[in-house]
């Protein structure tokens, strides 16, 4: 297996007046194609800023990061817009649905703006894939969270993204949604083998995934296999 995302040495800080806050400090690790890692860790350990570091959303302080053979850090905004456009897909807490456009439109933008023919088949097709075929015409405030959350899904997975990167995925939904949401996560991720990162603070969605890193105070403590790999 080839890698996908290569983390090396990365370090984040901020600057705040006289005092300056190392977010990430250091940390190194590989991703190979086809594979599932979680980043867990408690609050303010680092998660969500390691995630979008690796998905090009913001730059490192020092250290590099390559993902599908890019190197991040020598490319300017726009040219990792094109790289995350081409081969990312995203799935958030909060969703992130445009509220004016239906659920159907939601999924349908990624392929729009690559300017690709044939979105509204697919994304019709991903929709009914997720139990969400008698929904395609509902805007966002008319379905509930974890409705949402299959929309945001299926947008994610219309690009038939390279790597997909999660972040609390079941943050906001709860216990049975959560359950039904990991299962069709996990159950797409592996029919289009895609390579997923995912961030969470729930181990028992942790453990679904075949490797785990663990964060604390920035630094990488711990990187084993999962139960489910083992």
């Amino acid at each position: 297996m080839s890698v996908i995302l290569s983390v090396e040495d990365l370090t984040k800080s901020f600057h705040t007046g006289a005092r300056t806050l190392t977010v990430l400090d250091n940390v190194s690790f590989e991703v190979e194609e086809g594979a599932t890692i979680s980043i867990v860790g408690p609050s303010g350990s680092g998660k969500t800023t390691l995630l979008g570091l690796c998905a090009g959303l913001d730059v490192a302080t020092s250290g590099t990061v390559s993902l599908v053979g890019i190197k991040l850090n020598a490319l300017d905004e726009d040219d990792r817009a094109y790289v995350r456009n081409q081969h990312v897909g995203f799935i958030f807490q909060n969703f992130q649905l445009l509220p004016t456009l239906t659920a159907l439109e939601n999924v349908t933008v990624p392929l729009e703006l690559r300017g690709e023919r044939d979105y509204l088949g697919r994304g019709k097709e991903l929709l009914a894939r997720v139990g969400l075929a008698d929904r395609m015409d509902h805007y966002p405030t008319q379905l509930s969270g974890g409705e949402q959350q299959r929309v945001a899904m299926a947008r994610a997975f219309i690009t038939s993204p390279k790597v997909l990167f999660a972040d609390e995925p079941t943050g906001n939904l709860d216990e049975e949604t959560a359950q039904m949401v990991t299962e069709l996560l996990f159950n797409i991720n592996k029919e289009q083998n895609t390579t997923l990162v995912l961030v969470t603070h729930n181990m028992e969605l942790a453990e679904h995934t075949q490797r785990i890193l663990q964060l604390k105070g920035g630094q990488l403590i711990l990187d084993r296999k999962s139960m489910a790999a083992s």
